[in-house]
C-alpha cells in the first residue's frame, strides 16, 4: 500500500497545490485502497494487487475528466515542457549535503579566523608588537582564503543557483531524516555559541596574569562561539535548500513540511527580512555590547528579539486563501 501512496504522490507532484487537485488526491487515492483491498480479499498477492491497482489508476491524463482536472493537468503539462525541472536524486541529494557540511566547516573557520585575528596584537602588544601584527594580518589572510576556498567546494552544484530544480517525495523524506538528525546538534551548536558569546567579558573579572589576556581571550571566545553558530546555520540551511527546490505552489511545494502548508510572504522583501532576522540580531547585541561593556545587561537583546520575531513574522506572512 506504501508503494500506491507514493505512486500517487509521484502523480500529484507536479499540479498546483488547491483544494480542488487536494480533494481529487484523496478521491484518487480512495479508489486505489478499495481496489487494492478488494484483489487481496480475492486471494491475489500484494505485488499483483499494487500491479493492477497502478495499471487502472495510473495515468493521470485520462482520470483527469472524472477527477475535473482537466485544466490543471494541461496547464501543468504545458509548463513542464516549456520551463523543466533538473530532477535531484537521492543519491545526488546525499553527496550535496556531504558536501555542504565541508563548505559549512571551511566557512565557519573563516570567519572565526577574522574574529580572532585582533587577539595576537593584544597578547603581543607588550612582547612583540610587529609579531602581533604579524599574526593577526596572516590570521585574516588564513580566514579570508578559508571562505574564498569555500565557495570553490560545491562547484559543481552552483547549476541549483541558475537552473529549475526538484526533488521527489523519496528524497525528501531521506533529506527531512537527515535534518530530524542534525537538529540536537544544531541546538547545541547554537547554545553553547550564544552563551560563549554572552560570557565573553568574565575573563576581564579576574587579575593577575591572566587580567593581562582577558580582551584576547574575549576574541578567542566570541570566535569559537561564532563558528559553532555559522556552521550550524550553514549546515541546516544545505537541508532546507534542497526542501525548496520543488515550486511551493505545487503539491511537491509541501515536501519539506509535515502537515502544514508552505509558509509565503507578502513579498519577497519580506522573506528577506525573515531570513536576515537573526543574524542582523546577532550583529546589534555584539554591537551594543562592544561599545556599552554592560554584557550583563546586553543579554537582555535575545528574549526581546524573540518576542519581536514573532510579530515581524505575522506582519510578513502573506494571508492564506
Amino acid at each position: 500500500m506504501e508503494t500506491i501512496k507514493n505512486y500517487l504522490e509521484t502523480m500529484f507532484a507536479s499540479l498546483p497545490n488547491t483544494a480542488e487537485v487536494r480533494k481529487a488526491k484523496a478521491e484518487l487515492l480512495q479508489m486505489m485502497e478499495d481496489k487494492y483491498n478488494e484483489l487481496i480479499s480475492e486471494g491475489q498477492s500484494e505485488n499483483t494487487a499494487v500491479g493492477t491497482v497502478i495499471s487502472e489508476f495510473g495515468n493521470l491524463d485520462e482520470l483527469a475528466e472524472d477527477l475535473g482536472l482537466s485544466k490543471e493537468v494541461e496547464e501543468t503539462r504545458t509548463k513542464e515542457s516549456e520551463v523543466p525541472r533538473r530532477l535531484i536524486t537521492q543519491d545526488d541529494a546525499m553527496a550535496y549535503l556531504s558536501n555542504n557540511t565541508k563548505k559549512s566547516l571551511f566557512r565557519a573557520i573563516g570567519v572565526m579566523c577574522c574574529i580572532i585575528a585582533v587577539a595576537w596584537t593584544i597578547m603581543l602588544s607588550s612582547i612583540n608588537p610587529i609579531g602581533g601584527v604579524c599574526l593577526m594580518f596572516a590570521t585574516i589572510a588564513a580566514g579570508v582564503g578559508f571562505i574564498i576556498y569555500s565557495n570553490f567546494v560545491d562547484a559543481e552544484w552552483k547549476f541549483m543557483n541558475t537552473e529549475l530544480c526538484r526533488v521527489d517525495m523519496a528524497t525528501a523524506a531521506a533529506v527531512k531524516e537527515r535534518k530530524r538528525s542534525f537538529e540536537p546538534v544544531r541546538a547545541l551548536c547554537v547554545t553553547i555559541g550564544v552563551v560563549l558569546c554572552i560570557i565573553c567579558w568574565v575573563p576581564n573579572l579576574f587579575s593577575g596574569n591572566i587580567h593581562v589576556y582577558a580582551p584576547a581571550l574575549m576574541f578567542f571566545l566570541i570566535g569559537f562561539g561564532v563558528l559553532l553558530m555559522v556552521y550550524a546555520s550553514n549546515v541546516y540551511g544545505g537541508f532546507e535548500r534542497l526542501l525548496q527546490l520543488n515550486d511551493i505552489d505545487t503539491v511537491s511545494g509541501t515536501y519539506d513540511m509535515t502537515g502544514k502548508a508552505p509558509v509565503k510572504y507578502i513579498n519577497k522583501a519580506a522573506e528577506t527580512i525573515v531570513a536576515i532576522y537573526w543574524p542582523v540580531v546577532t550583529c546589534i547585541y555584539l554591537i551594543v555590547s562592544f561599545l556599552t561593556f554592560h554584557w550583563e545587561l546586553t543579554w537582555i537583546i535575545w528574549p526581546i528579539a524573540a518576542v519581536l520575531r514573532t510579530v515581524v513574522v505575522i506582519n510578513c506572512r502573506a494571508d492564506e486563501e
